[in-house]
């Protein structure tokens, strides 16, 4: 019998990674994809699954409780993957309330409407950002303390927090789940490594915060996603999941490897004023995940850099589409005065 899931978010970078994968690969799931298509939403990222009678669309905003309540209860999904969120840090610095409204009352709207509508498996995609900056040789297990940095970290921290009480208060099946970055085709160029790429390959400079020896661990999407397939199977309620690359880097190394792939010079780089509050180094364990589920990430970095690359490179018109417009208008806000 096919399994509905209903997936929040499922037209941004890392939503439209799963449902592009559940389609493709996974015959069992049936997909209804909610998106409000704010600036980072877009149907193109989807336009390979459009057409398959397992997948359908529809808009609308996580946030309206009655609307939610409405839908879930007429779709009646077996499972919902809650990616929704405004998950940019620098955005979150200049404007916080778009992040706790959509972060923390939007989860809560899905949880209301997954209890009293039955729903049998809530997964919520969290992020290692929820840990805060970590000192070396320390790296974060799910019991690590949380310590958000940003408006944006402590936004997702309370919806992790506020999903677990629902398991505990409520016995709703809930399971979070937290990755390290993630990078890939198809990415909203505002984050590092597509923002990087495209500077690059346009021969315009390349913004890094401060020294940019931050450190991150990087997922390829598609591992990602696969890990959540994984633990949307055997995932068990009430448990939190990290979900990392196991390659960790500085930034400024990041960049440099982009630039040699393009064969783009390093007077391209800029050091720039740093952003408030931002957090040195991430380091997450995976261990949890990968005994329970068997995943382990399989796309080494090199590799999954330099499809990247290429597929930007391939896709000039959807960059220049999604770079149009009110991406401009926060480009100029976030970077001009730095």
């Amino acid at each position: 019998m096919p399994v509905k899931l209903l997936v929040t978010g499922g037209a941004g970078f890392i939503g439209s990674a799963f449902i592009r994968l559940v389609i493709r690969e996974f015959r069992q799931y049936q997909v209804l994809n909610l998106d409000k298509l704010t600036y980072a939403g877009n149907l193109e990222n989807l336009a390979a699954v459009q057409d398959s009678p397992r997948y359908r669309f529809v808009r609308g905003d996580i946030t309206e409780l009655d609307f939610v309540l409405d839908l879930i209860g007429q779709e009646k999904p077996d499972a919902i993957v809650h990616f929704a969120a405004e998950s940019h840090v620098d955005r979150s610095i200049l404007s916080p309330e778009p992040v706790v409204r959509t972060n923390v009352f939007g989860t809560y709207a899905l949880l209301e409407a997954a209890r009293r509508h039955g729903v049998g498996r809530f997964l919520h995609v969290s992020t290692d950002e929820v840990y805060g900056s970590l000192e070396e040789p320390f790296e974060a297990d799910e019991n690590y303390p949380l310590r958000p940095s940003s408006p944006y970290s402590a936004s997702k921290a309370g919806s992790d927090l506020l999903a677990l009480s629902y398991f505990t208060t409520f016995k709703l099946p809930v399971f979070v789940t937290r990755a390290s970055n993630n990078y890939g085709p198809y990415q909203f160029p505002e984050k590092l490594i597509p923002l990087m790429i495209c500077n690059a390959l346009e021969d315009k400079p390349l913004p890094i915060y401060g020294d940019g020896m931050q450190v991150r661990d990087w997922l390829f999407v598609d591992d990602h996603c696969r890990a959540l397939v994984a633990l949307l199977e055997k995932g068990r309620p009430g448990e939190i999941y990290n979900v990392g690359g196991s390659l960790a880097l500085p930034n400024r190394e990041v960049v440099r490897r982009i630039l040699a792939i393009t064969g783009k010079p390093e007077t391209l780089m800029v050091s720039v004023k740093d952003r408030p509050g931002h957090d040195r180094r991430y380091a997450i364990r995976s261990e949890k995940t990968m005994q329970e589920t068997g995943w382990a990430p399989c796309v080494d970095f090199s590799e999954g850099l330099r499809l990247t690359v290429r597929w930007y490179q391939e896709h000039g018109d959807w960059v220049r589409r999604v770079r149009s417009g009110e991406y401009q208008r926060y480009y100029e806000l976030n970077y001009a005065g730095r």
